[in-house]
């Protein structure tokens, strides 16, 4: 058969579940190492999105069988088949075919990693391992795991040492992937007693570090010596109240006037205005005591 009669077989008919979706990818016939070659060829060199094609088509058994690996881990086949997919697709974009490699040897790679990253992302809420000795840890210590039971201090060591990471990360991922999402809310069924206006009150989150009574109390305080002070001020003759908010009403201290452009600015000596600004605080401070 030919590169251009077998290109006519690869087409996968319309499928309703995965079942047949597998079957109909395992009767798409291989391509030799010429065949390959060509389309390959033809891909990299033009772009030529039929080769494209034909190249995915004639991969996807390979995906099925690689992606048969990560059955444990509670997630969608065929979510997990679609993942691989996409690392197919990302390593055709990046095979060089006169570097002399099948496809399949230099895809296997990006087909895993793509499945890494789905599995990581959806295994749990809060993604489990972000760092290299982390990812490494989750998708081997589950396959080196021989027993249900925590690891003892033996077994933590030759883990750690056959992985070539610290015993303290094989623990730390010991205890995440072994440990499940906790809700937020324990009673669904029981919902509707903390049910308020359509928002559900989770009873026991509580902070002991706070107290909205204190703040509340603090805040309507303050408001309340503004108020006073600002009726205060008003009290004051003008040279007063101007000597006061000159003097002590900037929140920048840089702009706070001292006593000698106060008495240039009136005409009277330093010691005035000091006893002015003085007998100013005096009255503010009864007004506000009262």
């Amino acid at each position: 058969m030919t590169v251009c009669n077998k290109i006519r077989c690869l087409k996968i008919p319309i499928v309703g579940n995965l079942d047949s979706y597998i079957r109909a990818v395992n009767i798409l016939p291989l391509l030799s190492l010429e065949e390959e070659k060509y389309l390959s060829l033809r891909f990299y060199r033009y772009g030529d999105l039929s080769s494209f094609r034909m190249l995915i088509l004639s991969h996807l058994r390979f995906v099925i069988h690689i992606t048969k690996n990560y059955y444990g881990y509670g997630l969608l086949y065929n979510d997990l088949i679609q993942e691989g997919n996409i690392g197919l697709m990302k390593a055709l974009r990046r095979f060089n075919p006169i570097i002399g490699v099948r496809l399949v040897s230099f895809a296997v790679h990006w087909i895993k990693s793509e499945i890494h990253e789905y599995v990581l992302r959806n295994w749990r809420i809060v993604k489990v391992a972000t760092t290299k000795s982390q990812r490494k840890l989750f998708f081997n210590l589950r396959r080196i795991k021989k027993k249900i039971g925590w690891f003892n201090i033996i077994e933590l060591n030759v883990v750690a040492k056959k992985l070539n990471v610290n015993s303290n990360d094989v623990q730390e991922m010991e205890k995440r992937m072994f440990s499940k999402d906790i809700t937020f809310n324990p009673f669904p069924l029981q919902s509707s007693i903390f049910r308020k206006n359509n928002k559900i009150t989770i009873h026991y989150l509580k902070d002991n570090n706070s107290n909205f009574s204190i703040v509340f109390e603090k805040n309507n305080w303050c408001k309340y010596i503004n108020n006073k002070l600002i009726i205060a001020l008003d009290r004051l003759d003008k040279r007063s109240r101007n000597i006061i908010n000159s003097r002590w009403l900037y929140d920048d201290d840089n702009r706070k006037i001292t006593l000698k452009k106060i008495a240039e600015y009136y005409g009277i000596s330093a010691e005035r205005v000091r006893q002015l600004e003085k007998n100013a605080m005096k009255k503010l401070r009864v007004a506000i005591e009262k």
